[in-house]
């Protein structure tokens, strides 16, 4: 994981990399900014030429559906030149080397680099050797910025105040913090937003939360770590289900699914009994039966595919802004 502060270049506005350091009035211009590409999307055009003649790379060395499809389409409706990268059929599987992979991908007028990678800190090792511009698309366990912007969105849409804070509320995130890195961003971004976040899952899966959680004192939210389901769940006004990261784990980690099922699942009997008005989110895929059950992922409360949607309109607000700062 990076641990230490990138150099100044690494930190420029012509990337994402990470949404820590980010401020307020930073995280509320993207909120504006996905809220007009909602608009351009709902229009007749669908979208608009911002990005006409820009190449926009999607660089997937792990499987992904949502947010590698939603980049595609959130490029396409600005007017990109769209490459979905094939790592799996490409040079990787010769030994090519990211460094090598990204220099080839620039002289083949790429301008945008859309990158997950298995390993943290692999997008600021692009950044080095990239002359336009990287977007984090998940690296290891450590970032994962556009799905904790989206995520900020569809919470603010539903719980916050005329600008967007989350002062006030109470949201549980529930599960596989350990590997999970949803979690980690979604801390800066939702603590930013004045909300208080509380944490819970199995101690085997909550290793080095305690410390993490204490890092957030002195943000406009706070960060909790509790020893249960049904004190996370206690008042909340949303619940996020983390997924159990089944090729993650290592021996020991997890007992079983059941066993996980019964003492940390979202079920709906739960959710009666202890958060009856919270909305409930998941980053997916969801390993239904697992971490949530069906009857609360396709309920009622249940804003799952809503964070789907609101995935297209803020990857456009973030492949926009990196564009225009690099232009600048």
């Amino acid at each position: 994981m990076v641990t230490q502060a990138a150099p100044a270049e690494e930190r420029s506005r012509r990337h994402l990399l990470d949404v820590a350091g980010l401020d307020w009035r930073s995280l509320q211009k993207l909120l504006a900014s996905a809220g007009e590409m909602q608009q351009l999307l709902d229009s007749p055009a669908g979208g608009s030429d911002a990005l006409r003649g820009v190449g926009v790379t999607t660089l997937f060395y792990e499987p992904s559906t949502r947010t590698r499809l939603s980049f595609e389409a959130a490029a396409t409706a600005l007017g990109a030149r769209v490459t979905t990268f094939d790592v799996a059929t490409s040079s990787v599987g010769k030994g090519e080397s990211l460094i090598d992979t990204v220099r080839t991908l620039e002289a083949l007028r790429s301008q945008v680099i859309v990158l997950r990678h298995e390993r943290a800190g692999a997008p600021w090792l692009a950044a080095r050797h990239f002359g336009g511009s990287i977007v984090n698309a998940g690296d290891g366990w450590h970032a994962h910025p556009t799905q904790a912007l989206l995520d900020l969105s569809v919470l603010s849409r539903h719980l916050g105040d005329s600008g967007g804070s989350l002062a006030g509320r109470r949201i549980a995130i529930v599960g596989d913090l350990l590997h999970s890195r949803v979690v980690r961003s979604n801390l800066h971004t939702l603590t930013t937003a004045g909300a208080t976040v509380v944490l819970a899952g199995p101690a085997s899966l909550t290793t080095g939360f305690a410390e993490h959680a204490a890092s957030f004192r002195g943000t406009p939210g706070s960060v909790q770590l509790v020893g249960s389901i049904d004190e996370a769940l206690h008042n909340a006004d949303a619940v996020m289900a983390l997924r159990i990261q089944r090729e993650r784990l290592t021996p020991g980690e997890l007992d079983s699914l059941e066993a996980y099922r019964a003492a940390w699942g979202l079920t709906e009997a739960r959710l009666a009994a202890l958060a009856p008005r919270a909305l409930v989110l998941h980053p997916g895929p969801m390993n239904e039966g697992v971490e949530i059950d069906p009857d609360v992922a396709d309920g009622p409360r249940s804003l799952v595919l809503e964070q789907v949607r609101a995935g297209i309109p803020m990857r456009m607000a973030v492949l926009q802004q990196v564009v225009s700062e690099a232009r600048a």
